[in-house]
């Protein structure tokens, strides 16, 4: 139980600060400040709970630590349904912020992924697909190489931070940057309609990458040990 109110917390902390500077900050912080306040988010996550559930703050995390053997699939379904409701109650406060000053009418995207006209810059869904794909790959290999025993010890925050960061500031053109089903399902839920139609994407696309990232890490780095 104490594992998965941390996750909740962590990934109330994800969404609150990644996406709370997307849809309050954006514009006088740019792309490139979004990016660094998502990895900001895990990175001082990583340092506050990493002891207690691992620090995963992401569906496509845990499935790809239980594919590379660094987590139990019996656990899987508990992490992700504490992940989803902990991006979902950090939504909620964005849209109350939002909302209570602006009205429902500037709820807009609210900072939700998509592609083809959805997509902040117009990339089509197999451009989406690929990407999500690969970042999230990247992303759990740097995760699984970070957190195996023998890299260097404390470190791991760090690497884990500033590759979400380096992962944003090159898809948040295509995608928005989800590489994270709870976030995905948060936003739009509130974004809306065709949002919701093209949140699929945002579950398979993460996972599967994760999967493979775990899968690939373990076969290859770790079969000598």
């Amino acid at each position: 139980m104490r594992a998965l109110i941390a996750e909740f917390i962590g990934t109330f902390w994800l969404v609150l600060g990644g996406c709370g500077a997307a849809v309050f900050a954006a514009k006088h912080i740019g792309f490139h400040g979004v990016a660094l306040a998502f990895g900001l988010t895990v990175l001082t996550m990583a340092f506050a709970i990493s002891h207690i559930s691992g620090c995963h703050l992401n569906p496509a995390v845990t499935c790809g630590l239980a594919a590379g053997g660094r987590f139990p699939w019996s656990r899987v379904l508990h992490y992700i349904v504490a992940q989803c409701l902990g991006a979902v109650a950090a939504a909620v406060i964005i849209y109350v912020i939002l909302t209570s000053s602006f009205g429902t009418g500037a709820v807009g995207g609210f900072a939700a992924n998509g592609y083809g006209e959805l997509s902040p810059d117009k990339y089509t869904m197999l451009s989406a697909l690929v990407c999500e794909l690969v970042m999230t790959f990247m992303f759990v290999m740097v995760i699984m190489g970070a957190t195996d025993k023998r890299a260097p010890a404390g470190f791991a925050p760090i690497a884990i931070g500033l590759c979400l960061t380096l992962v944003h500031l090159i898809s948040i053109p295509v995608t928005n940057t989800s590489v994270n089903p709870a976030r995905s399902l948060s936003q739009a839920l509130f974004a809306g309609g065709p949002y919701i139609a093209q949140l699929w994407l945002f579950w398979l696309a993460p996972i599967v990458g994760g999967v493979l990232a775990g899968i690939v890490y373990r076969s290859v780095f770790e079969q000598d040990q």
